[in-house]
């Protein structure tokens, strides 16, 4: 892998001096400045050093400017600094719901929620109605004894009755976790039983791609495997009757009832999010009410530049950390844009259509949505009215140069291009949009406001232009507060805080440039990241394997050089088993069924054995390695491996892609 150049060319994007003006973080420095001794001239660059040499000043004046209600003061800004296990405004209490609802009280008839389904007719829901909607259920979630701490759980689409479902749970303290409709039942039990549920918020089925998927069979044997349940709620989206003892959503949003939000500790859970690391079940990542709302603020509100007069559009699933920040869209009075439905449906250019129907002015989709659109010859700027449109933003993987190229020359020259990168595990970026920054290409503007960003070599040193691990070296508010089932915090700890202890290693490969943009290379771990969806290789080998004809599996996930990503599946088959077209088709059948759709494997090639170190772990990152070019002497220590002579397998292959 090689190192990025640093020598900034000529910028693809420059904003104007009026937009800087106008742009939220102008303005914030300024007061920042006045309040808090952030420093006056410098621009971006200096505001971002003041932001992490004086973190506990930087958060303080994000709370006061975006008028952050705490119901009881903080007694610091932040307590204990060491990660993991930072405090952060200890003594504080607060509701994030509150805050994304406040927009009610100012602007009741704005609309709050434009909801899209393949149609791309918007369906708009206001600022009260969502306030009355959201006072009802969570009325109705405390009578049926929800309390602070329980989790409430929802199968749900990308529609309006999920972020009501969501913000009502917070609103009672209650704590959310959600997947999208596409995982199948092993995938969604996984995760739903580690956190064990009190309710479940359910569909008859969804929409997707022109047709109906009917859910129901899910559904029932979610129910029969979540002892934990108290209350199923069903909202017929296809139209069916309740199932038996479940309740219907319209009756527990009927009433017309003020909110009444439970102030909680900052620290206190607002939501659960699931990214798979190699071994075991998915991480059940817990993020707090306070945490997130800070975060949230700051990412949205200054880095986004969002505000009253902003649409929100990005494409995602419930099943994604983009929907839980999506929805944060609502904490700067934005009107947000919830589109349930294919990408590419009825063709490629769907998502610029709703787009356009929407008036989005930031719209955010996947790196390889573009590459897509660019190769099938989608001309979004003449196709569609993106007037409104001031920024697209990208991120699920690194959008290559020509990503850059086609956006700039397809939908406008005056477009802001934010490529971003954060992940899961924060549900924020830790680099990408800055309004008031140029935009090279094939590099994320810069490192985000209070993330001390750094690229790392193997030995702890900080390294500008040349390629290394991403870490962070000081807390951000909105890293977990724990794993779920984790009383130790082992798991937390060994996934984060292991190679560097006390530092933040996130399992991406980046460079640093010397003008301060940020290039990603990919994943430097094995999680597979398909479409912006993480997915551990352990559920893949745990589906794949309890087929009678495989004996051992290894699935690796490639990020390619013009954008594509690979992701073959190697199976080691059981003695007398062929690998023919029908088990071919049953391997996909199991990934597609029981996990994820978007993870059936690019190609299924068959292999004399898989790897593994000496401690009988599957080889996975020095595989990656070796397909990706890195020679065989470099990729792998010889030492750790009980068969090396299977790599040269793996290095063949590499060798013959690459012709």
């Amino acid at each position: 892998m090689t190192s990025a150049p640093t020598e900034p060319t000529e910028p693809l994007w420059q904003p104007d001096e009026e937009r800087i003006a106008r742009a939220a973080v102008t303005r914030f420095q300024a007061w920042a400045a006045e309040r808090h001794g952030a420093p006056a001239e410098g621009g971006y660059p200096a505001l971002h050093r003041w932001s992490v040499d004086e973190p506990e000043t930087f958060w303080q004046a994000v709370a006061e400017w975006f008028d952050v209600r705490f119901s009881t003061p903080w007694a610091r800004v932040l307590g204990d600094r060491a990660m993991p296990g930072a405090e952060w405004f200890p003594g504080a209490t607060l509701n994030y719901a509150e805050h994304a609802l406040r927009a009610a009280d100012e602007r009741p008839r704005d609309t709050a929620l434009l909801h899209v389904d393949e149609t791309h007719e918007p369906t708009p829901t206001t600022w009260a109605e969502l306030r009355r909607q959201v006072g009802s259920l969570a009325a109705e979630l405390r009578a049926l004894g929800v309390r602070p701490g329980d989790r409430v759980s929802g199968y749900l689409p990308n529609v309006p009755q999920a972020v009501v479902a969501l913000l009502a749970t917070a609103a009672v303290g209650g704590v959310w976790t959600s997947c999208a409709p596409d995982f199948g039942a092993r995938s969604v039990l996984d995760r739903f039983q580690q956190v064990e549920p009190v309710v479940l918020f359910t569909v008859d089925g969804y929409r997707y791609g022109g047709k109906q998927h009917d859910r129901r069979d899910t559904v029932a044997e979610l129910r029969a495997e979540l002892p934990t349940l108290r209350a199923v709620v069903h909202i017929p989206l296809l139209g069916t009757p309740a199932p038996e003892g479940a309740l219907d959503w319209a009756d527990l949003v009927a009433a017309d009832v003020e909110p009444v939000f439970e102030q909680v500790p900052f620290a206190h859970p607002l939501w659960v999010l699931y990214s798979s690391g190699t071994t075991g079940l998915p991480k059940a990542i817990v993020q707090s009410q306070g945490g997130i709302l800070v975060e949230h603020l700051k990412q949205l509100g200054l880095h986004c530049d969002l505000g009253p007069e902003d649409v929100f559009f990005w494409y995602t699933s419930t099943g994604w950390m983009m929907w839980n920040f999506l929805v944060s869209g609502l904490l700067t009075g934005t009107t947000v844009v919830l589109y349930d439905g294919s990408p590419g449906y009825p063709d490629t250019g769907a998502q610029w259509r709703v787009a356009e129907r929407t008036g989005a002015t930031l719209y955010g989709t996947s790196a390889a949505y573009v590459m897509a659109c660019a190769k099938a010859d989608v001309h979004p700027g003449r196709d569609f009215d993106l007037s409104a449109v001031g920024c697209v933003a990208t991120t699920g993987s690194p959008l290559p140069p020509d990503g850059f190229r086609w956006l700039h020359d397809e939908v406008r020259e005056d477009l802001w291009i934010a490529s971003v990168s954060g992940g899961t595990d924060v549900c924020s970026c830790f680099a990408g949009a800055v309004p008031t920054l140029p935009v090279h290409i094939g590099e994320l503007q810069a490192a985000g406001l209070g993330t001390d960003l750094q690229s790392w070599d193997p030995s702890g040193k900080p390294v500008v232009g040349e390629v290394g691990e991403l870490v962070v070296t000081n807390p951000m508010p909105s890293m977990p507060i724990h794993f779920w089932n984790d009383p130790d915090g082992s798991r937390y700890r060994d996934s984060y805080f292991e190679m560097f202890p006390g530092v933040w290693r996130h399992g991406d490969w980046i460079t640093i440039t010397d003008h301060g943009s940020v290039v990603i290379h990919g994943r430097s771990d094995s999680t597979l990241n398909r479409q912006g969806v993480r997915m551990g290789s352990a559920d893949i080998y745990e589906a794949v394997e309890r087929l009678p004809e495989i004996r051992e599996s290894l699935v690796i996930g490639l990020e390619e050089p013009d954008g594509g990503y690979w992701m073959p599946l190697f199976v080691h088959l059981a003695e007398g088993a062929t690998l023919d077209d029908d088990l071919i088709g049953r391997i996909k059948t199991t990934i597609r069924t029981e996990l994820s759709p978007r993870h059936v494997p690019d190609e299924i090639i068959e292999v004399p054995g898989v790897p593994h170190t000496l401690t009988g772990k599957r080889i996975e990152v020095p595989v990656k390695r070796l397909l990706q070019g890195t020679p065989l002497e470099k990729a792998v220590n010889a030492g750790s491996v009980d068969d090396l002579g299977l790599l040269r397998f793996y290095e063949a292959l590499a060798a013959a892609r690459r012709g």
